[in-house]
């Protein structure tokens, strides 16, 4: 069996995560909800983005911090489960350096000063990413409402990105988190792949890997659709699965055989 790489033309794995931000695929689906959160960043208020799993979220998280000079942010990442609120505003305190210890309502003052800080004296923007928002729990949701509060809700300081999987919309609509859901300026929504961005997506991936051609078959790009459905993740391993029941079969195109023999490795 050949290697993969230079059976098919790669200057580099294709379809791993390991794929730098200024290689992703350029499309409306992903663009307009990247400027519309930078947007919001610029004018110092917060946002949400909702995502089912594998739709390339996380991606344009990267993204979008890659967009924001640290010339003129200081961008904080927290990926959550069910914390308390202590507990939450500890992981926070962690994530910006600042002192973790203390009752919950020292911690909340505490980091209300250091983005204060972070803002009068460096001069900076403060912003706080919270991945995996659907796994909070609903106080510690409405707690958040704390931290962008400043001088009796006078000023702007803090800008709150909160990107989750679809229970976070339900759960914004609770009655009980009005206040926050309020706070949040844009809500923007990833969804999968269409067929013809699937067939984009598959060739550009293929393209930034170093390959002059795609080497998948009409009937092997739609088995991918059908299988995967447009979800990115399911996507990329469906494809790189394909690539190597192709190389094992010394085959330089992947047809949809490939592909139905990949999907039985992949799920139960």
């Amino acid at each position: 069996m050949n290697d993969l790489r230079s059976q098919f033309g790669f200057h580099t794995m294709p379809f791993t995560r390991e794929m730098a931000i200024e290689h992703r695929l350029s499309l409306p689906l992903f663009d307009e909800p990247l400027l519309a959160l930078r947007r919001v960043v610029d004018q110092r208020m917060s946002g949400a983005l909702i995502a089912p799993a594998g739709t390339g979220k996380t991606a344009l998280l990267r993204a979008l911090c890659a967009q924001l000079p640290e010339a003129r942010y200081r961008i904080h990442y927290v990926k959550v489960t069910g914390l308390s609120k202590r507990d939450m505003c500890r992981e926070i305190a962690t994530a910006i350096g600042s002192e973790p210890a203390g009752i919950y309502p020292t911690l909340v003052r505490r980091l209300q000063e250091h983005f204060a800080a972070v803002s009068d004296a460096d001069g900076l923007r403060p912003v706080l990413v919270i991945d995996e928002a659907h796994e909070l729990r609903t106080d510690v949701l409405a707690m958040l409402r704390l931290l962008t509060n400043f001088e009796m809700d006078s000023r702007l300081v803090l800008s709150i990105l909160l990107a989750g999987q679809l229970p976070l919309r339900s759960m914004l609509r609770r009655d009980e988190l009005e206040d926050i859901a309020r706070r949040i300026a844009h809500y923007a929504v990833l969804r999968p792949l269409s067929r013809t961005e699937t067939q984009r997506y598959l060739e550009h991936r293929c393209t930034v890997a170093g390959a002059n051609t795609t080497p998948f078959d009409d009937a092997a790009r739609d088995a991918i659709y059908e299988i995967g459905r447009g979800n990115l993740r399911a996507t990329d391993r469906l494809a790189l699965k394909g690539l190597e029941m192709a190389n094992a079969d010394s085959c330089d195109v992947v047809n949809a055989n490939h592909l139905v023999e990949a999907r039985k490795f992949l799920w139960p």
